[in-house]
């Protein structure tokens, strides 16, 4: 098996906005969508997260409105929370600090496309711990996505080279 996997190549797989979203939880996430801004639209997520706590729908959209919010510790746990449920549909024992060669192909062939939903949501939490200041922590996840992201198709090296510049003292001593 190869160390590295194109994940760009996504053949047939099903995606997670692909996933069917009961219509109960999907029109919660359309109103909030509608209410953004206002107080009802974190009310309407929490509700679908409720109703629906391990569908990616909810979880991206969580997300995004905290992390568009500037409420980047709870977005942040949203981004674990999504990590969590991605490596267990993945059966990524140990999730994704235990992610190598066999690991990897292992995933690949289960759902290409949950894998990189997967490393995308490992990327999102690392932007965030960047913006917390948690710049080792930041490291280790963008490196570990580097490392099995043959062409960059997911744009860690980008974000690393950046953090090396601005914290070249404190990332040397980190490796």
């Amino acid at each position: 098996m190869a160390d590295r996997l194109e994940l760009l190549e996504l053949g047939d797989d099903v995606l997670y906005f692909d996933e069917p979203c009961p219509p109960r939880v999907a029109a919660q996430i359309d109103a909030a969508a509608h209410d953004y801004g206002q107080p009802a639209a974190e009310q309407r997520l929490l509700f679908a997260y409720f109703l629906a706590p391990e569908q990616l729908s909810v979880l991206v959209a969580l997300y995004r409105y905290y992390f568009y919010q500037h409420r980047l510790d709870d977005a942040l746990l949203v981004a674990e929370r999504a990590l969590e449920v991605s490596a267990r549909r993945l059966q990524l024992a140990g999730g994704w600090r235990n992610l190598g060669p066999r690991t990897l192909g292992e995933a690949a062939m289960r759902s290409m496309g949950m894998l990189r939903f997967h490393l995308l949501a490992l990327k999102g939490s690392a932007v965030i711990l960047l913006r917390l200041g948690q710049i080792g922590e930041a490291c280790t996840r963008l490196r570990t996505i580097a490392g099995v992201d043959q062409r960059d198709a997911l744009g860690a090296r980008p974000l690393l080279e950046v953090v090396d510049r601005q914290y070249a003292p404190l990332t040397e001593t980190l490796d």
